[in-house]
């Protein structure tokens, strides 16, 4: 089961970084500002738990997945 498509809505994203501690292979943050970069938009079933992890723990709530 590997169809997760991860979607980011890099305007409303405050920079907390709760996604980058949850699952650092899918998520980075710019140097300039600490925006979120989605570094794989389909992640490996192996590490799919944590980015739902990701998805909850996102105060801003900027994270979808699509499964």
């Amino acid at each position: 089961m590997n169809g997760m498509k991860v979607t980011i809505d890099h305007d409303q994203c405050i920079g907390a970084g709760q996604c980058v501690l949850s699952a650092p292979e899918v998520f980075d943050q710019r140097d300039d500002d600490g925006t979120v970069m989605l570094l794989d938009e389909k992640p490996a079933e192996a590490v799919q738990g944590r980015v739902r992890d990701a998805v909850h723990l996102c105060p801003a709530g900027v994270i979808e997945v699509d499964e």
